[in-house]
């Protein structure tokens, strides 16, 4: 399958705090966006730096938040598993790696509100942070890939 397996979905909501208590405004991406475009962005399994699964292709803001479109690799193993995995409905979290590089904590709420963001990467998890920020729709995943699989695993290998 030489395009991939496509997923696409927000990787951060604006003006919702996530359980770690931050709370990205909109226009917090744009720069690092402007600078870097989507190519730039790593698309990691479970923000391990280790394991980079596929491409972004597209990343932008809207009024909800930070979207992105890309797609997983079928040259690599751990791409393959998430495309089953995410064709099944079993993991459909996206979450993103970043360094703030303007934000502001309120004393009162102890939420930090960020402003500008300098976005590394954005992961595919189990647990995404922020938990509204999901894989859209999940495709279904094309019957030559799963054939590739279901032969892999017959044959007695990883898939």
């Amino acid at each position: 399958m030489a395009d991939g397996f496509p997923i696409e979905g927000y990787a951060c909501l604006f003006d919702v705090a996530d359980l770690g208590r931050d709370l990205v405004l909109p226009g917090a991406f744009a720069a690092s966006l402007a600078r870097q475009g989507a190519g730039g962005v790593r698309l990691l399994y479970q923000h391990d730096p280790a394991e980079p699964i596929g491409v972004w292709t597209e990343a932008f803001e809207d009024t909800r938040g930070l979207y992105v479109r890309g797609r997983l690799s079928p040259d690599v193993v751990r791409a393959r598993e998430c495309a089953a995995l995410i064709a099944e409905g079993a993991l459909d979290g996206l979450s993103i790696g970043f360094k703030a590089v303007e934000a502001r904590t309120d004393p009162r709420t102890r939420l930090r509100r960020l402003s500008r963001i300098d976005l590394w990467e954005v992961s595919i998890v189990t647990f995404p942070m922020q938990p509204g920020a999901r894989i859209a729709r999940p495709p279904a995943a094309p019957a030559a890939l799963l054939s590739a699989a279901a032969a892999r695993l017959r044959a007695g290998s990883r898939i």
